[in-house]
């Protein structure tokens, strides 16, 4: 939520960002349109659950060994990671959406 609140906040004239009260009710207001989000989108909870399982493994595994592949050349042990961050992402994904199906 950081991110996007900030990102608001710098639209916001300076003397409106700035203060307290802003801070309080911008992250508020996000928080409650957050929930709101996810009361009304059915199959929250599984989209949110693939997303979390596909995209973390892709960019906190995958990608920095796929950078250090390309820089170092230590092929060996950088194709042994993408291939564990592959399988478990295909895991993830995998238990994920079973788990939907038993709810």
């Amino acid at each position: 939520m950081n991110p996007l609140a900030r990102s608001i906040e710098e639209l916001l004239p300076v003397r409106i960002s700035s203060t307290f009260w802003c801070f309080i009710l911008l992250r508020t207001t996000l928080v409650i349109f957050s929930i709101i989000v996810a009361f009304l989108i059915p199959f929250f909870s599984l989209m949110m659950a693939l997303i979390g399982s596909l995209l973390s493994t892709l960019v906190a595994v995958i990608v920095p060994t796929l950078c250090f592949l390309r820089i170092v050349k230590k092929i060996v042990l950088s194709i042994t990671t993408v291939a564990l961050g592959i399988i478990c992402a295909i895991l993830g994904t995998y238990s994920s959406s079973s788990k939907s199906h038993k709810d």
